[in-house]
């Protein structure tokens, strides 16, 4: 099933969400969270993914769950592969006959 909008990236969120209204600059809420600059800044512009462990750096500084900040991300990996032609063949289905062991 492919989702036709795409998935809001943790970074947008957080930036938009949390560092603008509380009035926190990169460099400030960077160092909050024990990250770099750089680190953070690449997060916040979608230049990087959310790894697990900025994501409990997050939701401890923001009281939220680290779980509902890697949901995001997930969402968006997701929604990135799923525009990719990617081609398989599928599984043959399951034919009771084959499992049915030999007796006698």
């Amino acid at each position: 099933m492919v989702r036709k909008r795409k998935p809001t990236h943790p970074g947008f969120l957080l930036k938009e969400d949390v560092l603008v209204p509380l009035g926190l600059s990169i460099t400030k809420a960077a160092n909050d969270l024990g990250v770099s600059r750089k680190t953070l800044s690449e997060l916040i512009n979608e230049k990087a993914s959310l790894s697990p462990d900025m994501a409990i750096r997050i939701a401890k500084a923001t009281k939220t769950s680290p779980e509902s900040w890697l949901n995001m991300q997930s969402k968006l990996d997701l929604w990135r592969s799923e525009q990719k032609k990617i081609e398989v063949i599928p599984f043959p289905e399951k034919n009771e006959d084959l499992h049915q062991g030999v007796e006698g």
